[in-house]
């Protein structure tokens, strides 16, 4: 086969958007790729392009991406499309295997310093020396401290004031963080080793600072292209400018609306920016969806059309390619138990149905919400794995909760009610029912053990029937003995092996995968968005954190929440972020090609609380535009001469007041106090009819008018 047909192969199959970015001129272009438009695709495809025409050296070519899997999947799709030869690694993979190259050189015969795998020894070790003590989890939440800084190019010396400007939730005070950011420093030192993040900055130290390293460097590598650009860090930003030396022939490709790792450092700012910083640069919008239904794809645009904030300049609007599927249903639960049957017993049939166990996901917002599940799909018998975290009784925290519970029943007394004796006994490894500490390994500890907790309350609330003695059984509440029966009976059914199985993961996690079959559960105030989030940013990262969920699913999406943590708790309210979906659980509307076009243009319509923020589900809190419960600022006066209008109009007309106006749409005017037409419109209740008729007359009492002065001696009658 020849080169040219070579080449024209490649660009076989593309569509429009995708062809744009394969054949884009050399120089910066930034390829802006919806979830399921082929991103992979269509940046291999101009990698391979431009070296079968000639343009690039395939050896020339340097492609970073954020995940080993991700690199092996370009390399596999290069090779077969005849483009071998080009570096594809993580940033990490590549400036190791800079700096291991060039170490002679730069270290003047030295040998090179030991890389840490894990930052927590070395930090447990550093918190000593500041007099901090330390556990497993607070390890781990300093370690990804010092991990943001380092990523964000913050000194320990500037760490105070950067934490404060980022709105850091920092597992301690900030003086105290930055004590142990500049004892770990040293002790590295001491030791010899070097973590991640100095691998990285002695990669962009070797070529900003040797001459001789940036030739060779810059001499090997011309063309970049960089995958997920939104998750880059300013420190990995860094290496890549120090890559390209004030060149331009850098590709970058990302999704502002997926950019949902900010507590690590990283920014989609670069992303963001990048046609302001490459003046002249070629922007590529991808936006057919490939992956999804268009009722998947319907939902997800529904949901990140209500974003906000700097990433929300780049947001897409997908376009969804498959036929027409099942609507995504909501589903609302009496408790979280309830929901987790609930789930469980729709897996088991679309297992049973011929839909493959792995191609079903269970997602949520934190892995301390796996073990409802893990317990509920085990009663159900159906298979499961824990992506990206272990299971539940698996985790250290767990079961040294278990061993202090089986050791604090020969203190507490039998009849010491459940809970009582559960948190008492957790008090042995350090629980707190009101200690939620703020770094997020450990809050995610403190949350498992919270769970031990909610399910001694549930067991609190429903007694079992145990047996006394050999033939009598009676009802009795459960005792701290009987739990730890339980715990062991529950951990037993969950430690059997599966090869196979529904997925269960955390929405973080589940980031670059795809399932025929997802649900999302727990989407409650609260939980999504989580209570921690308090900026406007955090709650934005949180809403785009559902539009990853909702984008992983191909066919079939399921959207769930309980009112109530545990049978008889407080109620809680759905997410704001949920749309207005049908809870019947209506399916997709059926053959015939109207019925695609038709259900691709159905879109779930959102209405917000403008007090909180939370979803409006019933018509008069929807018309309202706020919660039954948030407080009204309603303008009394106003509402008394709307009132008063309305009852001489519906006179005149002879028509009940109702069909004029209905209550609930004259209170919204009296608090919301549109200005313009188009203020008015957006009303509930209000639509284009009732704009002409009564649009200026209503805007006339808004801004103060009496009733007289709109209502002179004539009728108000309607044209037939």
């Amino acid at each position: 086969m020849g080169v040219h047909s070579a080449s024209e192969l490649v660009l076989a199959g593309l569509d429009p958007e995708q062809r744009a970015a394969v054949t884009a001129p050399a120089g910066p272009v930034c390829v802006l790729a919806g979830a399921g438009t082929g991103k992979t695709r269509a940046v291999t495809s101009r990698i391979a392009h431009r070296a079968l025409t000639g343009e690039v050296s395939p050896r020339h070519v340097l492609a970073v991406t954020f995940t080993a899997r991700a690199a092996a999947e370009m390399r596999a799709r290069l090779t077969a499309l005849g483009a071998q030869g080009v570096q594809a690694r993580t940033f990490h993979a590549a400036a190791l295997r800079q700096v291991r190259y060039f170490a002679p050189r730069l270290l003047a015969g030295r040998a090179m310093p030991e890389l840490l795998d894990s930052k927590a020894r070395v930090v447990t070790l550093a918190a000593a020396r500041v007099g901090l003590r330390t556990d497993r989890a607070a390890a781990r939440d300093l370690a990804g401290e010092i991990e943001w800084a380092k990523s964000s190019l913050v000194e320990p010396g500037e760490y105070v004031v950067a934490a404060a400007k980022a709105l850091r939730d920092t597992p301690h005070e900030p003086a105290k963080v930055a004590e142990v950011f500049a004892a770990y420093e040293r002790l590295k030192r001491s030791n010899g080793v070097i973590d991640f993040e100095d691998m990285l900055r002695a990669a962009v130290w070797g070529i900003e600072e040797h001459p001789d390293v940036a030739e060779q460097v810059r001499g090997q590598y011309r063309h970049f292209v960089v995958d997920e650009y939104q998750d880059v860090n300013p420190l990995q930003q860094r290496l890549l400018e120090a890559w390209l030396g004030g060149r331009d022939d850098v590709t970058v490709v990302g999704d502002a609306s997926q950019t949902i790792y900010s507590f690590t450092g990283a920014t989609s700012a670069y992303l963001v920016d990048f046609p302001r910083r490459h003046r002249g640069a070629t922007v590529v919008r991808l936006v057919r969806d490939y992956r999804s239904t268009p009722q998947v794809v319907g939902l997800a645009n529904a949901v990140i059309s209500q974003a906000r904030g700097t990433e929300a300049r780049l947001r897409l609007e997908l376009l969804g390619q498959r036929p027409a599927g099942p609507e995504p249903e909501l589903r609302i639960f009496t408790d979280e138990p309830a929901e987790a049957a609930a789930v469980a017993t729709r897996c088991r049939a679309l297992v049973d149905a011929g839909t493959p166990a792995r191609e079903i996901a269970v997602l949520f917002r934190t892995n301390a919400q796996s073990e409802a599940y893990e317990k509920a799909l085990t009663e159900a018998e159906v298979p499961y794995v824990v992506q990206g975290a272990e299971r539940f009784f698996e985790r250290v925290e767990v079961r040294q909760a278990m061993v202090a519970l089986r050791a604090a029943t020969r203190s507490i007394p039998g009849e010491t009610p459940l809970r009582v004796a559960v948190v008492e006994g957790l008090s042995a490894v350090g629980w707190a029912p009101d200690a939620a500490p703020a770094g997020g390994a450990a809050r995610e500890r403190w949350e498992a053990l919270a769970a031990l907790v909610q399910l001694a309350e549930e067991h609190a609330a429903s007694p079992p029937v145990l047996p006394i003695g050999e033939a009598a059984a009676v009802e009795r509440p459960m005792t701290l003995a009987d739990f730890n029966d339980e715990l062991a009976r529950r951990a037993a059914q969950q430690h059997v092996p599966t090869v196979e199985g529904v997925t269960l993961s955390s929405l973080h996690s589940a980031k670059g995968l795809e399932w025929d079959a997802v649900f999302l559960v727990g989407l409650s105030e609260g939980t999504l968005p989580t209570t921690y989030a308090r900026t406007p940013e955090q709650v934005e990262e949180e809403r785009r954190l559902l539009y990853v969920g909702i984008t992983r699913a191909r066919e079939w999406l399921w959207l769930s929440y309980a009112v109530a943590r545990s049978p008889g708790g407080r109620a809680r309210r759905p997410s704001r972020f949920l749309p207005q979906l049908d809870r019947s659980g209506g399916g997709a509307e059926r053959a015939g090609a109207g019925a695609a076009k038709r259900a691709e243009r159905r879109r779930p319509q959102m209405v917000s609380c403008r007090i909180c923020g939370a979803t409006l589900l019933s018509g008069p809190d929807r018309k309202l535009g706020r919660c039954p419960t948030c407080p009204s600022d309603i303008d009394q006066d106003l509402y008394e001469r709307l009132h008063d209008w309305r009852a001489r109009v519906a006179g005149a007309q002879k028509v009940p007041a109702y069909v004029v106006f209905t209550d609930a749409t004259l209170v919204a005017l009296a608090e919301r106090r549109p200005g313009r037409p188009e203020e008015l419109i957006a009303i509930a209740g209000i639509g284009p009819r009732k704009l002409g008729l009564y649009g200026e007359l209503v805007l006339a009492l808004v801004g103060g008018a009496a009733v007289d002065d709109v209502c002179p001696e004539k009728t108000f009658e309607i044209e037939p």
